[in-house]
């Protein structure tokens, strides 16, 4: 069913569960190293391989990184609580059970606001955060032979142990209901401010693309001025911003197809596909599955202390609701203006360009202008660009100082971008330097007014408008290095107009 019939018709009730890989640099139980794209099953042990008698060890950094993210989060931290055994079988985890907590969580009801824009102005949606979690992930399993990279059809399948064992955080919200034709763009607003929490917080990189941020995305609907929810899908392991969003949108009309056909919405984990921007069946949840868990014997429980929490707290960093509160008003910015820095993920970068000496409107331009564009033609986010916001700052100053134009800003920019050094040494290599002297310049312009006898012509007749001509052959013969200023006020000396 087309959303907005669907809409028309239906209540939708969502629920996210996020997984947060931390970045320790020990595993959640073992000394073994977390570094992403080593060679597979080299960062293992006896710990993290389940091997008789090996013996786990909580990680400290992580419990840490636990707390301050349910700070963050407005959460209630425990004063005690404990692991608990996740009993079932799959081959990517090797103790059969997994390390988690079940009904004695650290952190609990939190919160997380999030605005979204509607064609009334922005709205502001509270989501209520029901637990934050630690556990422990899964190894990686990748089937091969088969047409579409799952089970089925797969000649036989591998495993790699390195990632069994890396510290998680799982988040869960309670249901989030009232979006209603919003919902989609709500669902992709929590899972952004998330990820920005958590980067600000310094304890995941949280780059989707390599697992870091994974959200299952639980669908309900109800028929409108119904009170009783309706059956859920968990769409798992959606792993980007754009694709929570569509998950949410594709399972919406999903299910009021389902439902308008009169049929039932079976309850089920679903594939997303990044091709279609649909999802596929995964397994039934028709039947609740006993994962028996019980405490785990061979781990103390976890005590955090009240003074802990508190230093913990006091050590947070300016959070991203307060840092964009700030600069909107530091640097003057207009509601659209803001947004466009949001949703390009620069705030942080355009506000380390200010401090490294920029203004703001220099660092949000190159920001949100070339190198945007830079990012992507690369298909990467703007801070995996090779550049530093210091760098960007040198660039800004160069131009602000008349020795670089904006073309030969964009020459150095490219320069540092293919790792050619800083901007200076960038301006010396490829020699970028504006030509200002008058001898060098007017032999430029001497030329332009040979070479173009009908715009000179105008020019000496009032019609100032002409040198626009003029200043562009003396800046395509100097290859962009002209000032252009400069170019212009000895056109008009040179011939006669004002």
């Amino acid at each position: 069913m087309a959303f907005d019939d669907a809409m028309r018709s239906y209540e939708p009730v969502l629920g996210l569960e996020t997984h947060v890989e931390l970045g320790t640099a020990s595993k959640m139980f073992c000394s073994c190293s977390t570094t992403f794209g080593a060679e597979p099953n080299t960062q293992v042990c006896p710990v993290c391989l389940a091997l008789p008698g090996a013996l786990p060890v909580v990680n400290g950094t992580a419990v840490e990184s636990a707390i301050r993210l349910g700070l963050a989060l407005n959460c209630s931290v425990a004063s005690w609580c404990r692991f608990a055994r996740k009993n079932y079988y799959y081959p990517d985890m090797p103790k059969n059970y997994q390390i988690s907590q079940y009904d004695e969580p650290l952190c609990t009801d939190g919160y997380l606001d999030v605005t979204v824009d509607t064609p009334d102005g922005p709205r502001e949606i509270r989501v209520e955060i029901e637990r934050v979690h630690m556990e422990e992930d899964t190894g990686k399993t990748a089937h091969m032979g088969g047409a579409t990279g799952r089970i089925h059809g797969a000649d036989y399948s591998i495993v790699d142990y390195n990632r069994a064992g890396i510290p998680l955080l799982e988040i869960v919200t309670k249901p989030i209901e009232d979006t209603g034709d919003l919902a989609p763009e709500a669902a992709r607003a929590y899972a952004t401010e998330l990820r920005d929490l958590v980067r600000s917080l310094g304890i995941s990189d949280v780059r989707m693309e390599e697992g870091s941020l994974r959200c299952d995305v639980n669908v309900s609907l109800m028929p409108r001025g119904a009170d009783a929810w309706g059956t859920r899908s968990e769409t798992k392991n959606v792993n980007s911003l754009r694709s929570v969003e569509r998950a949410v949108r594709s399972e919406i009309e999903r299910q009021a197809g389902v439902l308008g056909a009169g049929e039932r919405v079976v309850q089920e984990t679903r594939h997303f596909q990044e091709n279609t921007g649909g999802s596929v069946s995964g397994r039934s949840k028709e039947e609740a599955q006993d994962y028996r868990y019980f405490p785990d014997p061979d781990l103390v429980p976890v005590a955090p202390g009240g003074e802990w929490i508190e230093r913990l707290r006091a050590g947070l960093p300016e959070l991203p609701a307060a840092k964009r509160a700030r600069v909107k008003a530091e640097w003057s910015l207009a509601d659209e203006e803001l947004r466009d820095l949001v949703n390009a993920g620069a705030i942080d970068l355009v506000a380390a360009t200010v401090d490294a000496g920029a203004t703001p409107d220099e660092a949000r331009k190159w920001w949100l202008n070339e190198l945007s564009r830079r990012a992507t033609e690369a298909e990467v986010e703007l801070a995996a660009l090779a550049i530093t916001p210091g760098q960007v700052a040198r660039v800004a100053a160069l131009v602000a100082e008349g020795a670089l134009n904006d073309k030969l800003a964009r020459q150095v920019v490219e320069g540092v971008l293919a790792g050619e050094g800083d901007p200076d040494a960038v301006v010396e290599a490829r020699g970028l330097k504006v030509v200002s002297d008058d001898s060098a310049l007017g032999a430029a312009v001497d030329q332009a007014v040979a070479d173009n006898p009908d715009a000179a012509d105008k020019v000496r007749g009032g019609k100032v408008a002409a040198a626009g001509a003029l200043v562009g052959a003396v800046m395509k013969a100097t290859k962009g290095q002209a000032d252009a200023g400069r170019a212009r006020e000895l056109i008009l000396e040179r011939l006669g107009a004002q």
